[in-house]
């Protein structure tokens, strides 16, 4: 029951930081000068074209551009009717992207799943590396198993991500027949799920997923080497193997179990930093991710579409942030949730 209540607790904090993330977000995209109809407008004046000038201020109307700032991010929300009544967020409205002129829910739809494909994906591959060769170099520090992994992660976080996906985009294609570029061959496109879609899929998440979480994995292989030593120093290692433990016991029991509660409060941050910092990747490689959107929607301040995706990377914050507070409240003993301390 303590367990649920932590829980419901955390829930409850998480709605009231969204409700303030959306603030933040929807005053930030405002504070530069005009927005994607008013400089449409000034350009369509310059040149005399009165059609789309009418069709500009209708716009502008329509998604009650015209009105005070407060009152459109409260329609943008839901929490006060526009034109069409109540119909925000709230409601399921995402809002129209004008430099796109549609739906921002037609542009994100299969996009969204695929950018949590990629960088799940990408999690994986970092805790399924990271994790053994952070604990090996540890175990065997200053040997040439630790130097190999040290070298193996200074390459990781010197390289850069865009330049890493360039050369495996060519090599992979010519010594692997990898497929270049996207997330599935472009026959697979708007097509409901099948087996040879998720094949595609699959091959072409190879070198995205190694690209993406190569940094991710050296950064925590380095942390975890440091945690590890510093728990490999202390009494009771040398206690537990006097005893007779074996060494691997010994590691996996104790060092290992405590060195793990950073990583899993990384959680929380690792998602959402790799979908901002896979931006560029998304642009090299051609993926259909929601990276090459938000880059042109801020760049043309496309307001709703932008708005929307920097909403959807703080709710997988959110969702993170949540995740790891409940594995760290299970998997901790030393973690208490509420209750009076001992």
């Amino acid at each position: 029951m303590r367990l649920l209540g932590y829980a419901a607790y955390k829930l409850l904090s998480m709605l009231v930081t969204l409700l303030v993330v959306s603030v933040l977000v929807f005053t930030i995209i405002n504070l530069p000068p005009g927005d994607y109809l008013s400089n449409q407008i000034m350009e369509l004046q310059a040149t005399g074209q009165q059609a789309g000038i009418a069709k500009a201020e209708f716009l502008r109307a329509e998604y009650s551009l015209d009105q005070p700032l407060w009152r459109q991010y409260l329609i943008w929300v839901g929490f006060a009717p526009g034109p069409n009544g109540f119909y925000g967020l709230l409601q399921g409205n995402f809002g129209w992207s004008f430099e796109f002129d549609q739906p921002v829910a037609d542009i994100v739809g299969e996009t969204l799943w695929l950018t949590v494909l990629v960088n799940v994906a990408a999690i994986l591959f970092v805790y399924v590396v990271a994790l053994p060769l952070g604990v090996l170099a540890a175990a065997r520090a200053r040997s040439w198993v630790d130097y190999s992994t040290a070298l193996v992660g200074y390459l990781g976080l010197a390289t850069p991500n865009f330049l890493l996906a360039l050369v495996l985009f060519y090599y992979g294609h010519k010594y692997l027949d990898l497929p270049i570029g996207g997330l599935m061959a472009p026959e697979f496109v708007g097509e409901a799920m099948s087996f040879e879609k998720l094949r595609s899929i699959l091959l072409h998440l190879i070198i995205p997923t190694f690209v993406v979480g190569t940094a991710g994995a050296a950064s925590m292989m380095q942390r975890l080497r440091a945690n590890m030593l510093d728990e490999l120093s202390k009494p009771y290692v040398e206690t537990a193997l006097a005893k007779g433990m074996r060494e691997r016991k010994m590691l996996m029991k104790y060092p290992l179990r405590v060195s793990l509660n950073p990583f899993i409060a990384d959680i929380g941050t690792l998602l959402p930093a790799m979908i901002s910092g896979s931006v560029l990747v998304s642009v090299v490689l051609g993926l259909q991710t929601i990276g090459p959107a938000l880059l042109t929607a801020l760049k043309t301040q496309d307001q709703f579409l932008a708005a929307f995706i920097l909403m959807f990377v703080a709710l997988l914050t959110l969702i993170g942030t949540l995740i790891s507070d409940m594995l760290l409240a299970m998997l901790d003993p030393r973690i208490r949730i509420g209750g009076p301390r001992k």
